[in-house]
């Protein structure tokens, strides 16, 4: 993580579970870190832990349901900052729906974790190409579901959606970065079940083995500390022990 030492991330859903922990993580190692989130008193709490400390934390109220504020935040960034060098698309939300469901859900869903996902990774390359940056990465965060599907969940079936959806454009991503000859690496990181604020709701996952949200967070680190020659194009993480049948159980 040396080579990154200094440089800019910019961190989106940082104000808890994976957001939160890698922005300590990436704070820790000496990174400038732009957390981006909706809740201000969770990002303040968070500043204010990391002070004194390798790197440096700075925070923007950020929706990414509104394409305004993206453009904003990042305008923010590349006035104060002069680039960036990482982004962690981690932001997300999961209503529990499927097709038979409300449209204001599927919406919501749709704009935060594939169109604010994708005016994430287009503002942020935009600067990168404008500082000529020599080494960039995106990492989304997606799931495991966003590559198999599970008949049993129906009711996850459009959060699914919106991570397959996720893994097309990272592949898509992937390939244009190579295209254009930009040195911007492009990562898909892919967890089962992790213990946050959005599956504690979720009453499939009870009793489910879990992985902690640091988890996520040093499958992050290793991404970034390849060496610039490799793309680490993607990780699935799954728990140890993970028992299908349990989710099953857990339907009845």
């Amino acid at each position: 993580m040396e080579k990154w030492n200094g440089k800019v991330a910019v961190v989106t859903g940082a104000s808890s579970g994976i957001g939160e922990d890698t922005c300590r993580q990436l704070v820790e190692k000496g990174m400038i870190v732009v957390g981006f989130a909706r809740r201000e008193p969770k990002l303040q709490m968070l500043e204010s832990d990391l002070r004194g400390k390798l790197g440096k934390f700075y925070y923007v109220k950020v929706d990414l349901c509104s394409e305004e504020n993206i453009l904003e935040a990042f305008n923010w960034v590349k006035t104060t900052l002069k680039s960036v060098d990482v982004l962690i698309n981690n932001a997300g939300i999961m209503t529990l729906t499927n097709i038979l469901g409300n449209t204001n859900d599927w919406k919501q869903m749709f704009d935060t974790n594939v169109i604010g996902l994708s005016i994430c990774s287009r503002e942020v390359i935009k600067i990168m190409e404008e500082f000529k940056i020599k080494e960039g990465h995106i990492i989304n965060i997606n799931s495991i579901v966003g590559h198999y599907q599970f008949p049993y969940m129906k009711d996850i079936s459009m959060y699914s959606a919106t991570k397959f959806s996720i893994t097309t454009i990272t592949d898509n991503l992937r390939e244009l970065m190579g295209m254009k000859n930009l040195p911007i690496r492009v990562t898909s990181i892919s967890p089962g079940a992790v213990e946050t604020e959005m599956t504690e709701e979720v009453r499939h996952l009870k009793g489910v083995n879990m992985m902690k949200s640091i988890d996520i967070a040093e499958a992050i680190l290793y991404a970034l500390s390849a060496p610039q020659r490799v793309n680490v194009a993607e990780i699935i993480i799954r728990p140890t022990m993970e028992n299908t049948l349990a989710f099953v159980k857990n339907l009845v």
